[in-house]
């Protein structure tokens, strides 16, 4: 038997009602055979991002982060959008995953976003632009 493809599932909310997080909630719940959701829950721990302190020693919710990243096949992103964009507590996920250069880095891993709002939205172009580096 193949193992299990593991996908990491991040909520880019703080807030304990979050209807993103429900979904990926959910996502746990209905994830097919072959399929390991993982829920992070670290977000509310990681520090404020500062190029400075990306080295090592990591802070532990930063080295967690990274280790929970590279041990995944895949990652799928929900996040709300507030004033227009990304809230900042996604922002900063980015901002510190992007720093790892090691093997299974977020760089290597194929990423999903999804959204539950019922309105248009621009998180998808930040995020495009993101991945993009423009």
């Amino acid at each position: 038997m193949a193992e299990p493809r593991r996908v990491l599932l991040i909520s880019g909310s703080l807030r304990s009602g979050s209807t993103n997080t429900a979904l990926l909630r959910t996502a746990l719940v209905v994830a097919p055979a072959g399929i390991e959701a993982i829920l992070y829950e670290g977000l509310a721990q990681l520090p404020h991002f500062n190029p400075d302190d990306d080295v090592e020693p990591l802070h532990p919710a930063v080295a967690g982060l990274r280790s929970r990243i590279r041990a995944a096949d895949a990652l799928l992103f929900s996040t709300p959008e507030y004033a227009g964009a990304l809230p900042g507590s996604f922002k900063n996920v980015l901002d510190w995953t992007v720093g790892d250069d090691r093997a299974g880095s977020i760089y290597e891993k194929p990423v999903a976003w999804i959204n539950v709002s019922a309105s248009p939205t621009v998180s998808y172009t930040h995020l495009r632009a993101h991945e993009t580096g423009r």
